[in-house]
């Protein structure tokens, strides 16, 4: 017979809690981030970080140089995304070769290092209305039997 092995579960019972599926899901994506967190964080801050004189050279004439790949620094390896190389012919029968690199959207990198280290967060002070305690009472209405005609002879002026 074939024994069955219970795995046991990283994540905690979440009985009872509202919103239990969504919450399940955000804590096993967790768990496969936190283990390879530093791993992406550098990737996205190299390709963030590489230079174009990471990959190539150019003088003054403008003409460009790739570099070899063996002096091409890791951290800029990460950044180029494809490399094609293309072989074409001329009209006058002569080929010649171009090559295409392609980085990753540097804009984009630097987006979402921006949005996971917090700067891209409104404070959450502003995004809240101000709210005072204010209070309101009625006026209080004290309902004297006696009308001021009768208690007006009897009252004195001390104003002096």
């Amino acid at each position: 017979m074939v024994e069955e092995v219970k795995k046991k579960n990283p994540i905690p019972s979440l009985a009872g809690y509202g919103g239990v599926r969504s919450l399940q899901k955000k804590l096993e994506r967790s768990t496969t981030l936190q283990q390879n967190r530093e791993a992406v964080s550098y990737s996205l801050l190299c390709m963030a970080n590489t230079k174009l004189t990471d990959i190539m050279e150019w003088d003054e004439q403008g003409n460009i140089k790739v570099k070899p790949s063996k002096d091409i620094p890791d951290h800029a390896l990460q950044a180029i995304k494809s490399i094609k190389s293309n072989t074409k012919v001329d009209k006058e029968g002569n080929s010649y070769t171009t090559l295409d690199i392609e980085l990753w959207d540097k804009v984009g990198v630097l987006r979402l290092l921006a949005k996971a280290s917090g700067l891209l967060d409104n404070p959450e002070e502003s995004d809240k209305p101000s709210v005072l305690g204010i209070n309101i009472r009625a006026p209080e209405v004290i309902d004297h039997g006696e009308s001021t005609e009768e208690t007006g002879s009897d009252q004195s002026d001390t104003r002096s």
